[in-house]
């Protein structure tokens, strides 16, 4: 398949840092450039996350109840999975099975 010349703009500081960086990986921008399309092509979209720092609002709310849960004297909190569990099983609440327990 025949190349193409790709023209980028980019910050001239950004470009300097960028080619320094992949220099000292052995590559260069032009490499670098297409490693990145072809992931691009393989992924079917960005090869990254695209993420913002703002929660979705159900999110957000779940961090808020949290927030007040952790606030509240008057609810128990546990240091750990172990003494939730002692708790859980001496109120009866329910009995943990080894089938309950989530795989990390």
């Amino acid at each position: 398949m025949p190349s193409v010349n790709l023209k980028i703009q980019t910050d001239g500081e950004v470009r300097r840092e960028a080619e320094r960086i992949l220099s000292e990986l052995g590559l260069t921008m032009t490499y670098a450039v297409n490693i990145f399309l072809r992931a691009v092509v393989r992924e079917n979209g960005m090869p990254f996350g695209l993420n913002s720092d703002v929660p979705n609002a159900e999110t957000a709310a779940a961090i808020e109840e949290g927030r007040r849960l952790a606030d509240n004297p008057r609810v128990k909190g546990y240091s750990g999975i172990g003494e939730l569990r002692k708790a859980l099983e001496h109120d009866g609440l329910r009995q943990i099975k080894p089938a309950d327990s989530v795989k990390i």
